[in-house]
């Protein structure tokens, strides 16, 4: 087939999820899908573009951080489904197992056994005939690190995180040339830290990459498990959803517009309010005991972190704010739609609401202040005497926090008025959020970041 790497292959990126897709163009009109999500509209707009239909969908792994979007694939498209034979699958799929060829017509994939990340895991190596192009290493070696070995229970871990070892040396003995396309990158949970960059080559990693410049198996698991952060819980029931397979959906999703007595009637009804506004609207005025959570990249991942995949919520949204992308980023991690949304907005609501008051960073000075990022974030430099607790756990430790005037932070001020309003919700009266993040408020305050 002779084709260019970089011209055949597309990466159908998700900022919020931190995630690759891959769209590889077979050259006859047909087209590979590599562990696309079930979202599948960016996917969908390359293959138009490019008048490829897709014959094809691989998934490396059993996916925890998102549902794949094989079987929609499959079902929609007519694609063969690739997938590894130890991941018990429950729907139709080409069993493969290490060393096993696809013929795509013109162009060859072949399996390579590399379990870590998940116990059945897979990579793919793209051949022209006797060519390597690349291969697709899914959450088995990534830019700058390697995926995380924890999802699967504490009695595993060692276990996987010694396997995982074992992979990366087997992908190290590819040539230093091959180019590496991995799944998960920079703003993946399911990610040990890494480089902000997508894609790699094994010569690169075997230079850059500190990880895996442990001397031996012993250090690159102590170095690997203490490079993990937290992670939402929704990723310990995907990847049983994904081997079950994902019901199919079909666009566009709907969700109704509720008057402002039926949207009160859901929520005295049990549902959670779901705020989706930017956060400045959020602090002049939201229907009291709302969770902001902005509609941006890393919506999908608050919502699964901050709510039961089975509650039922309604949302507010501003008109100029995508209903439909708001739904996908919902269905894409296993949750319920909404319930419905309020009418035209906060201008539809006409009862009380609350507030919740933004600081520019020197009118915060003195003020005591909660850290709501990730630990990570928190140790690489924090204002002086800032109380922290992960925003992921302040859902459930929010009444344990003293009620007295409090100032919330992160590193901008979503995650922070995210926090604020889970505080709100169990009854402090007294916090506001910094408009802004550690930087700014070490600059007004003249203290240096610990």
């Amino acid at each position: 087939m002779n084709g260019e790497p970089s011209k055949m292959i597309v990466p159908v990126v998700d900022e919020g999820l931190g995630n690759s897709s891959y769209l590889v163009d077979l050259g006859d009109g047909r087209a590979l899908a590599v562990d696309p999500c079930l979202d599948l509209r960016a996917l969908r707009t390359h293959a138009e573009r490019r008048g490829l239909t897709v014959a094809f969908a691989a998934d490396t792994h059993l996916h925890a951080d998102f549902l794949s979007g094989a079987v929609q694939l499959a079902a929609v498209d007519g694609s063969r489904l690739l997938a590894s034979a130890a991941g018990g699958r429950e729907f139709t799929h080409d069993r493969l197992s290490d060393g096993d060829e696809v013929d795509l017509g013109g162009l060859t994939l072949r399996a390579l056994a590399t379990p870590g990340h998940t116990g059945e895991h897979l990579s793919f190596e793209l051949l022209d005939g006797t060519e390597r192009l690349g291969v697709f290493t899914g959450g088995s070696l990534i830019v700058g690190g390697a995926a995380r070995t924890d999802l699967a229970g504490a009695d595993q871990t060692e276990q996987l995180s010694r396997l995982q070892y074992r992979s990366l040396r087997r992908l190290f003995a590819l040539p230093e040339a091959t180019t590496v396309w991995p799944t998960h990158g920079t703003g993946s949970f399911c990610s040990a830290p890494g480089s902000g960059e997508r894609v790699t080559t094994i010569g690169r990693e075997m230079q850059t990459n500190l990880l895996l410049q442990a001397p031996d198996e012993d250090a690159f698991v102590e170095q690997l498990l203490a490079g993990l952060g937290s992670f939402p819980p929704y990723f310990l029931r995907l990847p049983e959803a994904n081997r079950r397979g994902p019901a199919l959906l079909e666009p566009p999703l709907s969700v109704p517009a509720l008057s402002a007595d039926r949207f009160t009637a859901a929520v005295d009804a049990g549902a959670v309010v779901v705020d989706v506004r930017p956060i400045h609207d959020f602090a002049t005025g939201h229907v009291p005991g709302a969770i902001s959570i902005a509609l941006r990249a890393q919506f999908t991942s608050w919502l699964g972190w901050l709510l039961e995949p089975d509650a039922e919520y309604v949302v507010v949204r501003n008109p100029d704010q995508d209903l439909d992308d708001l739904a996908w980023q919902a269905a894409k991690i296993g949750f319920n739609l909404p319930q419905g949304e309020l009418a035209g907005g906060m201008a539809g609501w006409n009862r009380q609401t609350e507030t919740t008051p933004l600081l520019a960073p020197e009118q915060a000075a003195g003020e005591r202040v909660l850290d709501v990022r990730q630990a990570s974030e928190y140790h690489s430099g924090h204002v002086p005497g800032a109380q922290h607790l992960e925003l992921g756990a302040l859902r459930d430790r929010a009444e344990a926090i003293d009620t007295g005037p409090m100032v919330v932070m992160c590193g901008h001020g979503e995650r922070a008025m995210t926090g604020a309003s889970l505080l709100q919700r169990a009854g402090h009266r007294a916090v506001r959020v910094l408009d802004g993040g550690p930087d700014q408020l070490a600059a007004a305050t003249g203290r240096a970041l610990v």
